[in-house]
């Protein structure tokens, strides 16, 4: 059995409810982060879950369908002592949303679970379902009396995205539940935020003193962040054809990752502190004054039938649940400038794509050149490329650094050479779903790496002028990127009327 290499204490009493619970991020995820949080004795001794859902089933289907699920979908290989421990705290609330009836017998349920399972009638209420269905779940649970802290005991709810469509509906969303609850009993989620690379980012950062005087625009030439999907849209098309590449990864996960390279050092590393200045960043990003402005600072597309990812797609107007007319993007890129102290005039680039050459999340920090050039290239006359920090998210995990070294031989001929740090250097470490980190910090009230109402708010006035010019003016060339390829022209145009290139990682 694989166990951390450092070893936190195991959350409190609680129940975790997820509403949603027939869903695949149930199955997928939720569930097979659980079993890992049990392996790795975070989980709480005194815990329970409760799946509410329309669908009718009972508490022994349940537990069958969730067990079947964490040995096929899970990333250990599930040890039957430990799933039968976990199983037994396993329960079914089966009825529609809004029927009062469902949370008299939610309500029922979690007393049960206090008595029987000693859960100190603390409670996690997980909302994976619809988007439209989050605020009348919370007026319900309200109503139901469920949301009532008393004494010590917690209550918290998880906020699955989309949140929003844009700006008006983000704060209206934020609205609804401030209006029921503290902002310190919702946790907006992010699985972004909860992977080992992205929190790595922080400590290489700000755990570092060597990088810290180079971390501007005196030395910086421009940072490009990449989050690529070889794969199409397969069964989402329906949900693809209300979001969009924008929405769906560029607003969130990239802005995201965009915050926490360029955000000043917080005084701790948790809470508020932490949020309070990605906040500040994401404020400062320059705003789009103009239709024109947008175009000239964004590039969309939508892939063509073709080979990606080892197997022939489907162009995505032919997916099933899409319009054979439709406009939405696949491909999404845009330019943005941080307008502060440290980063006036660094160039952000940010894209994200289905069925691209390669699956791959990176953040690229591109230096400057040196002023002089002294030494000439193995190849020729060609000038030296800039030095590089390469973050890779995934697959891969690790840190890359490239500079100029001296090829063996006479002469002072230089070639660009690599430097790389990869997860595996931390010895045989567990696989995980991402949603073990966040899963036990809601436990813990810790909410540093959820988002909080006013960065949310922040990330969509980013994204609303974009996708209002982008709808006012739909796009006459979709589709316009093969599958395989690195996306649309217009996005290299973007960068190439900079005089710069994207730095592309080689095709799988």
């Amino acid at each position: 059995m694989l166990i951390p290499q450092t070893q936190e204490p195991a959350a409190g009493p609680c129940v975790l409810v997820i509403f949603g619970a027939s869903g695949d991020l149930t199955k997928r995820l939720l569930l097979p982060a659980l079993y890992n949080l049990k392996i790795f004795g975070l989980l709480p001794e005194k815990f329970a879950v409760v799946g509410v859902a329309r669908r009718k089933s009972d508490d022994s289907a349940f537990r069958q369908k969730l067990g079947e699920a964490v040995r096929e979908l899970g990333t250990q290989k599930v040890d039957d002592t430990v799933w039968a421990k976990l199983e037994l705290g396993i329960f079914y609330c089966a009825g529609d949303y809004d029927e009062p009836g469902t949370y008299k017998r939610l309500c029922d349920l979690l007393g049960r679970m206090k008595k029987e399972r000693g859960t100190a009638g603390n409670v996690l209420f997980y909302l994976a379902t619809q988007a439209t269905s989050f605020a009348p779940i919370v007026v319900s649970l309200d109503t139901a009396g469920l949301l009532k802290e008393e004494g010590d005991q917690w209550r918290r709810v998880v906020v699955e995205k989309p949140f929003g469509r844009d700006l008006a509906s983000a704060q209206e969303l934020n609205r609804q539940l401030g209006a029921i609850l503290h902002e310190d009993q919702i946790f907006r989620i992010d699985h972004y935020l909860g992977k080992e690379a992205v929190q790595n980012l922080l400590v290489f950062r700000f755990g570092n003193a060597f990088l810290e005087p180079a971390w501007n625009r005196n030395y910086i030439d421009n940072v490009q962040i990449t989050v690529a999907e070889s794969l199409g849209v397969e069964a989402r098309g329906a949900f693809y054809e209300t979001a969009g590449a924008l929405r769906d990864v560029l607003e969130n996960h990239v802005v995201m990752l965009l915050a926490l390279v360029s955000m000043e050092p917080p005084t701790v590393l948790h809470g508020d502190a932490l949020r309070n200045e990605m906040v500040k960043v994401l404020e400062s990003i320059l705003p789009f004054r103009s239709a024109e402005e947008v175009f000239a600072n964004t590039a969309r597309g939508q892939y063509d039938e073709g080979d990606a990812g080892g197997k022939h797609l489907p162009a995505y107007r032919a997916a099933e649940r899409v319009a054979a007319d439709s406009v939405v993007e696949t491909y999404a890129a845009l330019r943005l400038e941080v307008n502060n102290w440290r980063w006036a005039g660094v160039p952000f680039y940010l894209r994200t794509g289905k069925a691209l050459a390669k699956a791959s999340t990176q953040i690229v920090i591109e230096f400057k050149c040196t002023p002089l050039m002294l030494f000439a290239c193995g190849d020729g006359p060609v000038p030296p490329g800039p030095n590089r920090l390469i973050f890779d998210i995934q697959p891969h995990q690790g840190i890359t650094v490239h500079f100029r070294g001296k090829t063996p031989g006479a002469g002072m001929h230089t070639q660009q050479v690599a430097m790389d740090f990869d997860y595996k250097d931390f010895g045989k470490t567990p696989r995980a779903t991402g949603y073990e980190t966040l899963l036990y910090d809601a436990m813990m009230g810790d909410n540093t790496l959820f988002h909080r109402a006013d960065l949310v708010e922040a990330a969509w006035k980013v994204a609303t002028p974009i996708l209002e010019a982008w709808a006012a003016r739909p796009p006459t060339d979709f589709p316009n990127y093969a599958p395989g390829s690195q996306g649309p022209a217009s996005a290299d145009e973007l960068l190439s009327r900079d005089d710069r290139q994207w730095w592309a990682p080689e095709p799988e």
